[in-house]
């Protein structure tokens, strides 16, 4: 199965014993190697090694952000007051009142700042670790299942731009005689405007030379050759994206040559089109694993 680099993934979960809600985000665009780039909260940063690692085993190419967030329940306080303290500190200061004359007021706001009045309710982290990694497995199955549609998809248009070389080719080489017998009265003429007398067997001689120099046969065999691979390679599957940018190479080496050789309109216009068609697959390949 062929699968692009390009994905989004997004997985939540709410964990009621820790009354917090955790949020995974993936995205995957293309990359020539695998590059992991976590972004965790500080109290998950012991999570990074095994989030690199399991990612390693879902993936092999594409530059992966991955994020995670966490968020307690509305109805869940994120601190507490410890009203038996703050009756022994206002009996206290009620105290200092009747020992000093004339007290300075003390606000509500002077009182919460005292150590201990406010009690932070705590988030166990370490509960969360587990559930945390089950989720980003989650995360990344639907990851891949994203990137294996993408890469369908993929196939599909690359599979188009294939048939389109194919017909190109086989234009080309259903036009080559005509194009010689072309090419004959073009240079028998020539030679008649310079030469009163021709010699035919001379004349058959430079035809032969310049039609082996037109000769594209071998550039179209190699381009249907590389079709070939590339089809294979594609149903194959797998992480076939380098061996598909080699073969772009390749198929667009033969185009040039095909450019190259040419002595009429309908060649170089061939040539053209399939160097339109191998850069659009080119493009599209960049996105595959």
């Amino acid at each position: 199965m062929i699968q692009s680099m390009t994905a989004f993934a997004r997985s939540d979960r709410h964990i009621d014993a820790q009354h917090t809600t955790l949020v995974w985000e993936l995205k995957s665009v293309n990359h020539r190697y695998l590059e992991v780039s976590p972004r965790l909260p500080d109290a998950f940063r012991e999570l990074d090694g095994p989030v690199r690692e399991l990612c390693r085993k879902h993936l092999n190419r594409g530059k992966i952000e991955i994020g995670l967030r966490y968020q307690a329940d509305a109805g869940e306080a994120s601190v507490s007051l410890d009203e038996a303290l703050v009756q022994q500190l206002g009996q206290a200061l009620h105290r200092v009142g009747e020992l000093i004359h004339h007290p300075a007021p003390v606000s509500p706001t002077e009182i919460l700042r005292m150590p201990g009045v406010l009690q932070m309710k705590e988030v166990d982290f370490s509960a969360l670790a587990k559930p945390a990694m089950a989720l980003l497995e989650e995360a990344l199955t639907s990851l891949v299942d994203t990137r294996a549609r993408e890469g369908a998809a993929l196939t599909k248009m690359v599979e188009e731009r294939l048939d389109g070389i194919l017909v190109q080719v086989a234009r080309t080489r259903k036009a080559l005689p005509l194009i010689l017998d072309g090419l004959r009265e073009r240079l028998k003429k020539r030679v008649e405007d310079i030469l009163a007398s021709p010699d035919p067997e001379r004349l058959e001689q430079e035809l032969v030379l310049l039609a082996q120099k037109m000769d594209v046969a071998e550039e179209l065999d190699r381009l249907e050759a590389h079709v070939t691979e590339v089809r294979r390679a594609l149903t194959e599957g797998g992480h076939v994206g380098r061996r598909l940018d080699f073969l772009m190479q390749e198929l667009n080496r033969e185009a040039n040559t095909l450019a190259s050789k040419s002595v009429d309109t309908e060649t170089t216009q061939a040539a053209v089109e399939l160097k339109v068609l191998i850069e659009q697959m080119r493009e599209q390949i960049q996105n595959i694993e």
